[in-house]
Formats: structure tokens, C-alpha cells, sequence
């Protein structure tokens, strides 16, 4: 059987038009939610109606939240944003404030991610001797380190190879081949996952490495089951032979659970070989089919040691809820010696749920004690007020500050908002180019030649405060050279940002962008 009579038998050919989306899952269980959300603001209107006194004591509720607001350890922008909201919704604006802050959904996956981090915070070591040999270089590795395993288990290690992949279509390729290597288990946990050329070749891999024994499983984010995916993809996985997985589905009950996505890409293929990155599981991130121009992306692979680390991050999010997880049969996998590499490796993730902020307490760092440049790359750029701070301040002492940001957007008002930073940007010293081609997906920063992290996490609230994120932050690794080649190569398709191109911006873009700003928190 070939890819796409694999891809056709594990889902039927979506309808066309609006058949499709008039019986999409997507439609019904929109109209569902909305019709909650009438239904509960009914019910406000219908008691401020008939209880005029709800409108005398809604300043006392309002007072009350914003004293809650100031002493809460809430991010200041949200804080701003929130405020907003409850000076022209009073009552409406406190109690959708309470609801975020309470929700029972929210705190049974917080109580399940506690728990997978306690259990499993001293599986992986550190050893002692790539602290050392850290510990005096003055790059501040060795701080850092000591931060993140605070918050988890995220080793510092050296003898793992690092590979540079400058484009989707590179890592898909070395994705195949690797995957046909399996001989004992596979772990592929992917925001994105869409039918097609990319994971129906993926797909036929997966499905023969599982009738040969192979442990394979997927897991997706939940969001795809509304999107890219069929309804309970993960039953038609399973008569595969594959164990799958879709992290927190939607349903028809409005919950800020929902907030919370796992926008991870892990590949980990025996416990030897690891993928991190951006490239997500769809046709357009390898240019098979043009979304929004040529698609730029990045991603790298891990032989080594290292690799243990994205074993444990996979292990974690799919044991939340297991009665019996099982973490020391794959951990124990012998990882091989890789001789040549050199530098050190430090795979990490971020949890919207813990009070650590990793992704961002990463990218400050580096700005912060950057001495020569710091190159970036993103697709977004919604920043609050300590990373615009970082940004500006390691422009304005002699930094070389350079970012890459889509010339195609894929969303309109995250581009309109990106550029309301533009003005104070530029006018600290940072240079901002927007890549003519088409559209940037790449999550990366470079670094005085020895720093550099390849992952998820975008320069956004979104990703910064409400997803599940993972990188790898390398140092004095011989790929660093690789990627800062490819950050030129990139930048000489891009057009620089000027003081006259932010002057000559549409009216209409400006507006958006003015208006979003007000609530870039809580988008």
C-alpha cells in the first residue's frame, strides 16, 4: 500500500465548502461554546436588570480585584490588560478573572504536571565535571544550568552531536532516514500533525516499525482534532499498532483550560537520536505546498547523551494521568558514545504551569550577557515589558541586536502588534528585517559565536506564558557556526526595517496594532 492509500484509509476525504464546515467538529463545537458564552452573559444582564444593586456592588468586587491584581505574581502587561477589562466590564471583567484563575481544568493538569516533574526531577544527573569545565569561563552556562534544574530535571552535557537543519525539507529527510533506524521505541509528540505528503510518508514508517515490535507513539496537540485532524485521530492511530495520544481536546464546555497547548515538536528515536525544532508535521513546513510564501524553518538533531533529556520531557507529558508510568525502561536505553562532538548540549522545556519562566529567563541571559551580537529569529514578536528592556539594553551598551521576522504574515493582528515595537527598537539601536520571501517559523538565537537555542518558543505571550514549550540550548558547539551561516544567508533575502517604512505603514495596520496592544496578554 502506498502513502496516500495510507493516508485515505486512516481518513476519509473531508466534504467541500460549507458541507465541510457545517458538519465539521470544529462549526459544532463552536456553536456550542458560543452558545454558552450568550447564555452566561444572559444571565449577567438578566440579574443586573432585575437586582439593580449588582450595579452599586460591582465597584467593590472591581476594587477587591484589582488589590488581588497588584499583589498577584501576574506578568505587569497582564496585569494592565486585565485592569482594562474590569474598568468597562466591572462585574463581567472580575468574575471572568476569578474563572481563569480557578478553573477545575486548570488545576487537575497543574496537580498532573506537578506531579510528573516531582517524580521525576533526579532521574537524569548532572555530572559534575561539564559544570566544571563551565564553572570559570565567565559565559554564565553554569548559572544557568543551575536555574533551569530548579524548575526540572534539564542536565548540562557534553558528548552529543549536534546536526543543523536550515529547512523543513532537510529535516523531514533526515527524519526518515533516522526513523527507519528504530529497533526499540519511538516518541513523536508534535503540536501540529496534517494528513498529506509529509506524514503520510512519516505514517508508513511508523505503522511498519510497529508490526516489527517497535514501542511507537504519537502524541498531538488537542487543537488539531478542530483543525487538521478527524475526531479522535488517535482511535485510528491505535489500529495501527500505534499508541496515541491528543493532549487536552476541545469539548463543548468553555474552560480556560484550553489556554494551555503543548506546542512541543519532540522526535526521539531509541533513546540515540532526538529532533527539536519548529518544523511541525505539515505539508507547508517542508514547501510541498505554499501557505504564506517560501516557508522558513529550523530544527536540529541530538546523538548523545543529551538525547536522554527529550526522552524524559516526552515521558512526562505522556504520563500525566498514568496510574503506572513507566520511566526506567526507556531512560536506561544506552545513548552510545559519540566522540567527536564537541561543546555542551542542554535540552529544556517550559511549563505554563509551574512559576518558572524558562523560555523567557533563557533569551534574557543571553542578551543580557552578550558582548559582540545576538542574532534572532522569529515569527512573532508580542513582547512584554523585561524583554523589551533586555532587547533595547543590549542594543543601546554596543550589542549587535538583529531580528528576522516574517515579510508574509500567517495571522494579521500578530503582525499588526509585532510592529508597534518597532519604533522603540529602532530607536535603542536594534536592527529589524522582515524576510521578503514569505514567512519566518524558525525559533532561534545566536550568540558571540558560542550560544545558540533551537526549539519552540517564539517571542510571544503565547508561548512565553501559556504553552508547553521545549528547546536546546547549545554552547561552543560546532554547529553554532552553521547557524549563525544560515542567519546571513537569511538575512540577505530580507528587506531592513526603516524609520521611513515604519512612517509609511498603512493607517488601518497601525490601528490593529494599537488597538491588539491593549489586550496582547491574553491573546
Amino acid at each position: 500500500m502506498d502513502t496516500e492509500e495510507k493516508v485515505v484509509r486512516l481518513a476519509k476525504p473531508p466534504r467541500k465548502g460549507l458541507l465541510r464546515l457545517v458538519f465539521s467538529r470544529f462549526f459544532v463545537i463552536g456553536i456550542l461554546l458560543v452558545l454558552q458564552v450568550l447564555l452566561l452573559f444572559s444571565i449577567y444582564f438578566w440579574f443586573t436588570d432585575k437586582l439593580p444593586v449588582l450595579l452599586n456592588i460591582q465597584w467593590i468586587f472591581s476594587f477587591v480585584m484589582i488589590i488581588y491584581l497588584f499583589n498577584c505574581d501576574m506578568d505587569s502587561s497582564a496585569k494592565l490588560t486585565w485592569m482594562l477589562v474590569i474598568a468597562f466590564l466591572p462585574l463581567l471583567g472580575t468574575a471572568f478573572l476569578l474563572w481563569t484563575q480557578t478553573n477545575f481544568y486548570h488545576k487537575k493538569t497543574t496537580e498532573f504536571s506537578k506531579e510528573q516533574v516531582h517524580n521525576t526531577k533526579d532521574m537524569l544527573e548532572q555530572p559534575e565535571d561539564v559544570i566544571n569545565q563551565v564553572g570559570n569561563d565567565g559565559s554564565g552556562t553554569d548559572d544557568l544550568s543551575k536555574y533551569l534544574c530548579n524548575g526540572g530535571c534539564f542536565p548540562l552535557y557534553s558528548g552529543t552531536d549536534v546536526t543543523y537543519f536550515d529547512l523543513g525539507e532537510k529535516k523531514f529527510d533526515a527524519m526518515l532516514e533516522e526513523l527507519e533506524k528504530a529497533e526499540k521505541f519511538i516518541f513523536m509528540e508534535y503540536f501540529i500533525i496534517e494528513e498529506g505528503y509529509m506524514w503520510g510518508r512519516i505514517l508508513d514508517v511508523l505503522t511498519r516499525k510497529a508490526r516489527e515490535g517497535v514501542d511507537v507513539r504519537v502524541m498531538y496537540d488537542g487543537m488539531c482534532e478542530m483543525s487538521t485532524l478527524p475526531p479522535n485521530y488517535w482511535k485510528l492511530l491505535r489500529a495501527e499498532g500505534i499508541k496515541a495520544k491528543a493532549f487536552s481536546p476541545i469539548k463543548p464546555l468553555v474552560s480556560s483550560h484550553y489556554n494551555y497547548r503543548d506546542h512541543r515538536k519532540i522526535l526521539v528515536i531509541d533513546g540515540k537520536t532526538a529532533f527539536n525544532g519548529g518544523v511541525n508535521l505539515a505539508d507547508e513546513y517542508i514547501n510541498r505546498i505554499e501557505r504564506f510564501g517560501h516557508w522558513k524553518d529550523t530544527a536540529i538533531m541530538l546523538k548523545g547523551e543529551a538525547v536522554k533529556s527529550f526522552t524524559l520531557l516526552f515521558l512526562q507529558m505522556w504520563n500525566m494521568g498514568e496510574k503506572e508510568p513507566d520511566y526506567e525502561t526507556f531512560l536506561s536505553a544506552p545513548w552510545g558514545e559519540v566522540n567527536s562532538a564537541s561543546g555542551y548540549v542542554m535540552p529544556y522545556c517550559d511549563n505554563p504551569l509551574d512559576e518558572y519562566k524558562a523560555g523567557e529567563a533563557v533569551y534574557m541571559d543571553i542578551l543580557n550577557r552578550a558582548t559582540d551580537y545576538v542574532h534572532i529569529m522569529t515569527p512573532y514578536l508580542i513582547l512584554d515589558g523585561e524583554l523589551l528592556n533586555a532587547l533595547t539594553f543590549a542594543a543601546q551598551r554596543g550589542v549587535d541586536v538583529k531580528i528576522i521576522l516574517p515579510g508574509i504574515p500567517d495571522k494579521k493582528m500578530p503582525y499588526a502588534l509585532a510592529k508597534t515595537h518597532y519604533k522603540a527598537l529602532k530607536k535603542a539601536g536594534v536592527k529589524i528585517y522582515e524576510y521578503t520571501p514569505g514567512f519566518i517559523h524558525a525559533k532561534m538565537f545566536i550568540s558571540d559565536d558560542i550560544k545558540a537555542v533551537v526549539g519552540t518558543i517564539n517571542l510571544d505571550y503565547r508561548s512565553l506564558y501559556h504553552h508547553f514549550e521545549c528547546a536546546t540550548y547549545l554552547y561552543k558547539t560546532d554547529c553554532i557556526e552553521d547557524i549563525e551561516n544560515d542567519f546571513q544567508s537569511t538575512l540577505a533575502a530580507c528587506a531592513e526595517v526603516t524609520e521611513e517604512t515604519i512612517k509609511n505603514e498603512a493607517f488601518s495596520r497601525k490601528l490593529t496594532g494599537s488597538l491588539a496592544k491593549m489586550i496582547a496578554p491574553l491573546m
